[in-house]
């Protein structure tokens, strides 16, 4: 994807911490929580980062291409009532990816549901509407009210990654203990172990420090 809004070079972004920042600026992929694999131009391609899965030199590939279907993500807002999650079981519905505020929160109004919910098998699983940063749900009451309701931290996955993930793995197993197992471990970056010091770097315009470093690369 494009770097700068000009041709001048592109960005190899690893598709599991890629998100789309803005509706129509040319440069809109942004690797969250990370660093970009590499700078891509028409003459060469400059890594940038090494740590990722190479291709591997074997042809043996054992493919599961099973997928649930009933599975939803969830972005939680306030007032947000329980029949919503009620509705979803009633449904059918096998996972939920919760997409909480903060460091993964949910209102109290929600937690008699979703302890319905667990108690009848549905897997859920707590990702951050922040999209930078991991889920810590043992920092406030109600992080650690919502895991002793039964729902799943993802460190840092982000909502639509986890979101993919569990609808694969609840195609391969019917094992909450299972399913948790192969939602944290990780198979292609989509939980890193830290975020590194130049993963999160928005500059905030209008302030005079950063406009000043605006003007001198932005011509």
């Amino acid at each position: 994807m494009f770097g700068p809004t000009s041709d001048k070079y592109s960005l190899l972004h690893q598709g599991t911490r890629v998100r789309k920042m803005h509706s129509s600026y040319r440069s809109t992929f942004r690797t969250i929580g990370d660093i970009p694999l590499a700078m891509v131009d028409k003459d060469k391609i400059t890594p940038i980062k090494n740590d990722y899965k190479k291709r591997r030199k074997d042809t043996n590939v054992k493919i599961l291409p099973y997928f649930e279907e009933k599975v939803t993500l969830l972005y939680y807002y306030p007032n947000m009532q329980p029949d919503i999650i009620d509705s979803l079981v009633d449904n059918g519905y096998r996972g939920i990816v919760i997409a909480g505020t903060g460091l993964g929160h949910v209102n109290k109004a929600v937690y008699p549901a979703i302890r319905r919910a667990t108690k009848k098998g549905v897997a859920i699983y707590m990702t951050v509407q922040t999209l930078w940063g991991y889920v810590h749900m043992f920092v406030y009451d109600t992080g650690r009210d919502c895991m002793a309701a039964g729902i799943i931290p993802t460190e840092n996955m982000l909502p639509e990654v986890a979101y993919i993930k569990l609808g694969w793995v609840l195609g391969q197993t019917d094992n909450l203990e299972e399913i948790k197992k192969l939602m944290l471990t990780p198979i292609a970056g989509e939980i890193t172990e830290r975020e590194p010091y130049n993963g999160y770097l928005i500059f905030q315009g209008g302030i005079p420090e950063v406009e000043e470093f605006i003007k001198k690369i932005h011509k």
